[in-house]
Order: C-alpha cells, then structure tokens, then sequence
C-alpha cells in the first residue's frame, strides 16, 4: 500500500510535521517494503489553499492513506472526494509512526481536526526562513518556529489553560505584539538584503 507522511525533512529519520498542507515535505511510503520518495511540498509558501493543492497533489500520487498531525476542512473534502483516507493526531518518528501503521495503531479520522486556514503563518515563514535561517513556523496565535525562529507558545498554552479570560487576552497580546515585532525584523532584513542585490546590479 502506498502512504504518504508529512515530515519535517527528506528521511524516514525526521520528525512527522503536525501541519498537512504546508509542511516542508511529503514522504510516499511502500507500507510492505518501506522504500520511499522524499517530495518537497511547493504549497508551503502558498497565499492560500494549500490543503487543497497539497491534497490533490497526494492523490496524483496515488497515495492510499495519508498520516499527519493534523488536517483542515478543505483538504479533507479533497481527500474525501479522490478517495483518500486520513489519519490525524500522528506524531513522532516517521519511521515509527509506519510502524505503528503497520501493526493497526491508527483508526482513519472521520473529520477534519482543525479550522480551515490553521497553520496560515507558516505559509509567510516558509519563503523567508530559507534565505533568513528561521523564519515563522506554526502561524500566528499558535507559537512561531520549530526551534528555528522565535519558541512562542504563549498564546496556544493560554487557550488550553484555565485561567481568567483577562490574563488569556494579556497574554495573547503579548504574543501578537512579540510576532508583529518578529515579523518588522524580518522585513527589515529582507529590505536589506533587496538594496544589495540591488545595488549589485547596477
């Protein structure tokens, strides 16, 4: 059978990437004989709909089953429509999460798990992390890289804590305001890296 696996790098030694449309890459996996192809994901800097290219582009593929972390409406639609099965909540190794898939771990998921355009600051770090080294991975209000840009999780622990909704919102705040700044950094760098090409030019 064949599965794909969305992973944040090109072996079955990297970590399961918790967001489908826009992780780094998509591993196709031969269940029975664990040979695969490493496919860089060209949605990761999409604008928009990149659950539903990312999915049509998995079932080109002809891929069977897909497990990731996590899956929006749209791209579930477009599974369901190709005939593709998910499995969501998937973390770990991929190498071991296709073992577990082997051994009958998984149950295929009914619904999307997440609201539709979930993981969208993902989509703007992306493009400039490669050139910048980091960049914005989970999106905005969800905490900001993978350990590559800004750790920022505030916000996301503050929505799943129980405390007082003011101190929520505090919270919350600070978090924007840290990613607004983050993003200003960014543009900074990538203005400056403009006027020297730029300027290389002429």
């Amino acid at each position: 059978m064949k599965i794909a696996v969305t992973s944040n790098g090109p072996t079955l030694e990297d970590a399961v990437e918790a967001r489908f449309g826009r992780c780094a890459y998509f591993l196709i996996i031969d269940s029975d004989t664990l040979q695969f192809e490493a496919v860089e994901n060209p949605n990761i800097t999409a604008g928009g709909g990149a659950g539903i290219q990312s999915a049509q582009l998995m079932a080109d593929k002809d891929v069977s089953i897909v497990l990731t972390g996590n899956c929006g409406p749209n791209a579930f639609r477009t599974f369901e429509a190709a005939g593709v099965q998910v499995v969501t909540g998937v973390s770990g190794q991929v190498r071991q999460v296709v073992e577990q898939f082997r051994s009958g771990a998984f149950d295929n998921a009914a619904a999307p798990n997440v609201q539709s355009h979930f993981g969208m600051g993902g989509g703007m770090g992306g493009g400039m992390g490669r050139g910048m080294g980091g960049g914005m991975g989970r999106g905005m209000g969800r905490g900001m890289g993978r350990g590559q840009g800004i750790e920022n999780t505030r916000s996301a622990d503050a929505a799943s804590a129980p405390d007082p909704q003011a101190a929520d919102e505090q919270d919350e705040a600070a978090a924007l305001r840290e990613q607004a700044a983050a993003l200003q950094r960014q543009m900074d760098q990538i203005m400056e890296r403009i006027g020297k090409l730029e300027k290389g030019k002429k």
